[in-house]
């Protein structure tokens, strides 16, 4: 007969051993794809004058490295961040930083209804999901909503001053601090979950159409 104590010691180990069974694996999965450098490039920015403000118009090209396809083949979400700077031009000294604005997106794949889901704020989305998002029957289609910036709207028309002339820094990237705690462990120094493209021009605001 087994006794009492010895129980409550294996039913103690179990929720331990499962843990360490799901970091073996992830670390299995992050161990998966081979040193692909995965970087993105900005294809297209364009700025556009309008009674909702300033928007910017803008395209980023990448394909999701095998390590980052697997993972959310298995479930598990990605978060993307974009950001934008609207700079005025200074010629006595650094450019004026006159806005900035942040895109937070969390891509899921739920493998039970074999739809994806792309969930969008201008603030950190976080592992629960908590924003408004959209559906998708396949992977390229949500993979073009990452992608695409269609009328974002990044500043005011108050911010703008008549005759001044303005830089756009506009910068997109996997960010792969809001990933599990043992995704975060593997994929430092890994340049398959190096997604991340930066493009810094000046730029004209073109009246909207």
């Amino acid at each position: 007969m087994r006794c009492w104590p010895a129980m409550r010691l294996a039913a103690a180990r179990r929720p331990l051993e499962a843990a360490l069974r799901l970091l073996a694996a992830l670390l299995v999965l992050l161990a998966v794809a081979g040193p692909v450098h995965a970087d993105a490039e900005v294809t297209q920015m364009r700025l556009e004058r309008s009674e909702d403000g300033v928007l910017l118009n803008a395209s980023v090209a990448f394909e999701l490295p095998p390590a980052v396809e697997d993972a959310l083949q298995k479930g598990i979400p990605m978060f993307f961040v974009a950001e934008a700077t609207l700079l005025r031009d200074r010629w006595y000294w650094y450019d004026k930083q006159v806005a900035f604005s942040q895109r937070h997106m969390r891509l899921s794949y739920q493998p039970l209804t074999r739809r994806w889901r792309l969930q969008v704020s201008p603030t950190a989305i976080g592992n629960s999901g908590l924003a408004l998002g959209q559906s998708f029957d396949t992977r390229e289609e949500a993979l073009r909503a990452v992608q695409s910036f269609a009328r974002w709207k990044i500043a005011e028309l108050s911010d703008l001053e008549p005759d001044a002339r303005y830089s756009l820094d506009f910068r997109f990237r996997l960010d792969v601090s809001q990933l599990p705690r043992p995704f975060q462990i593997g994929v430092v120094g890994q340049a398959d979950w190096n997604v991340g493209a930066a493009r810094t021009q000046r730029i004209a605001v073109e009246n909207g159409r």
